[in-house]
């Protein structure tokens, strides 16, 4: 038996061919079929890509959102052989470029809002033969070929038989955010997704069952949105997709109106979402769980969920390089009758290695870091479902050493073998030759209560060469704070020598393409803001 996606599709369809997929429209209506309807449109779509000279091998780009169509194409394109491209909408049209000519793609679909940037990016994309926008009808575009998705499904055979596939056989493609230089490439084998598949559903993992209802906010253009997708029609859940551009109102309502078991999203998502929880009432008793990632979530976050609706959040950690996932939050047997207050503690931290996943911790000297939870190290990293280099890219030399990936992330491990990130090695501040956390120093500001966002970042000083500045947002409708009322704040749990230098105020911070807070930006404004007010 080969281990490829064709698995996913066939079963949800097989044995679960009445459970529910709700997908938002752009005029917020909402689309709603079933996994046996999904598995027909999906082999009726099959079928026709060859016609559209689609072969095995080939990359095959999506520009698009969280809706049914794209997951749709989440089993069709693999599982004719070619390779289910995610291109991350939020980057700029020079790294959208970049991307799907480093690919070589040679079909592109594309959400219908889009089409304004495909249409500007065409000229430059040589290896493209068509584009398929995902409607009903084709609006007026410039684009050429293109193609009706609703028209190809509608000719498609839904008896179609998908091919066998080797499992070793590339099955999808992902890039990195960019944060520095362009993006990285990373492909994922049918085996490879399916082991990280059958890591999500592990009962000590993220425990994806056919009695869930899943959100998955955490976007399909990248990084496999976690892999929900996939897991969700494996174990046959319910699946609620949001659509384009879905605002915070709109996740709080499809999580009531649906009753979402499980919400996934980025951290800066789930802060935003607090904001408007305090404006207004909203039941979430059926949530089971929800899970935040992109960056550490802060330990008051965690506290408004379980302290106001009971809702306990996750914490896992990965990357676009681990397909995504590689750690989960455990709660060990000998704390289950812990008080919350202390399930939070272990919450916060990054989680036990999944299983399959070996990782460890490497000093500035190259040696290996011991489980004391106070000495820190870079994390390196591999799991039966990772990557072991960059497409076609020289930065796999940096990036890879015998297997192992280095992660750029510094941390610490407990004697339990838990992860705990401190920051990532570029977001270290050091001043005056000693490391400061801006991780340690963000979530010890998110618990004011005045505080509804905020980034620490380095900013450069004479005497101790960097300093930490804290960027604040604050919440609507606030008394403002003043930078010594803050200072006041964190000082009884912070070295003095640790408490910011600078606090500045924004109206929202910066964020990158998948939700993480663009700190490279933040400080360059920060450095400008200061040099203002000097």
């Amino acid at each position: 038996m080969q281990l490829n996606i064709k698995s996913f599709i066939e079963r949800g369809g097989q044995y679960f061919p009445d459970n529910p997929i709700v997908s938002r429209r752009s005029d917020n209506s909402l689309f709603r079929y079933t996994y046996g309807e999904m598995e027909k449109r999906v082999r009726r779509l099959s079928s026709r890509l060859a016609a559209l000279g689609a072969e095995p091998g080939d990359k095959l780009a999506t520009l698009a959102w969280n809706t049914y169509r794209h997951y749709e194409l989440y089993f069709a394109i693999p599982c004719t052989g070619s390779v289910l491209h995610t291109v991350n909408l939020r980057l700029t049209d020079e790294h959208i470029a970049y991307i799907i000519n480093k690919a070589q793609d040679k079909l592109v679909f594309v959400d219908p809002d889009l089409l304004p940037v495909i249409e500007r990016l065409a000229p430059d994309l040589p290896s493209v033969k068509g584009y398929i926008v995902l409607a009903e009808e084709v609006p007026a575009t410039t684009l050429s070929p293109v193609y009706c998705y609703e028209d190809l499904i509608r000719d498609g055979d839904e008896a179609f038989e998908f091919p066998e596939i080797d499992e070793h056989a590339p099955a999808g493609m992902c890039f990195t955010s960019a944060t520095t230089g362009n993006p990285k490439g990373v492909i994922y084998s049918h085996r490879q997704i399916y082991l990280h598949t059958t890591a999500l559903c592990m009962a000590d993992s993220m425990a994806v069952r056919e009695r869930d209802t899943f959100l998955p906010m955490v976007p399909m253009f990248h990084a496999n949105a976690w892999g929900i997708p996939f897991a969700a029609a494996w174990m046959g859940s319910a699946v609620v997709l949001p659509g384009e551009r879905p605002h915070v109102d709109v996740l709080l309502n499809l999580i009531e109106q649906e009753k979402v078991t499980f919400f996934a999203a980025a951290v800066s998502t789930g802060v935003e979402m607090m904001g408007l929880l305090k404006q207004g009432e909203h039941d979430l008793s059926c949530l089971r769980s929800i899970m935040l990632g992109g960056s550490a979530t802060p330990r008051s976050v965690m506290e408004f969920y379980m302290d106001n609706y009971g809702v306990p959040i996750y914490t896992a950690w990965g990357s676009t390089e681990m397909a995504p996932i590689a750690t989960f939050t455990h709660i060990h047997r000998d704390m289950l009758d812990a008080s919350e207050d202390e399930k939070i503690s272990i919450r916060i931290r990054q989680g036990l290695a999944a299983p399959g996943t070996e990782l460890y911790l490497v000093d500035d000297d190259g040696n290996r870091v011991p489980w004391d939870d106070e000495t820190m190290g870079e994390v390196y990293v591999r799991t039966p479902w990772s990557s072991t280099e960059y497409y076609e890219d020289e930065r796999t030399k940096e990036g890879f050493v015998d297997g192992w990936w280095r992660s750029g992330d510094i941390a610490t491990i407990n004697e339990r073998g838990v992860l705990r990130l401190v920051d990532r090695a570029k977001d270290l501040i050091k001043s005056g030759g000693e490391w400061i956390s801006s991780q340690d120093l963000e979530n010890g500001l998110m618990s004011h209560p005045a505080v509804l966002e905020v980034a620490v970042v380095a900013v450069p000083d004479e005497r101790w060469v960097e300093r930490p500045a804290a960027i604040v947002v604050f919440e609507p409708n606030s008394t403002p704070v003043s930078g010594d009322e803050l200072k006041a704040f964190l000082a009884p749990n912070f070295a003095k020598w640790w408490l910011p230098e600078h606090y500045l105020v924004m109206e929202a911070l910066p964020k990158t393409g998948v939700g993480k807070i663009n700190k490279k930006l933040l400080r360059e404004q920060a450095e400008e803001m200061i040099a203002e007010q000097a």
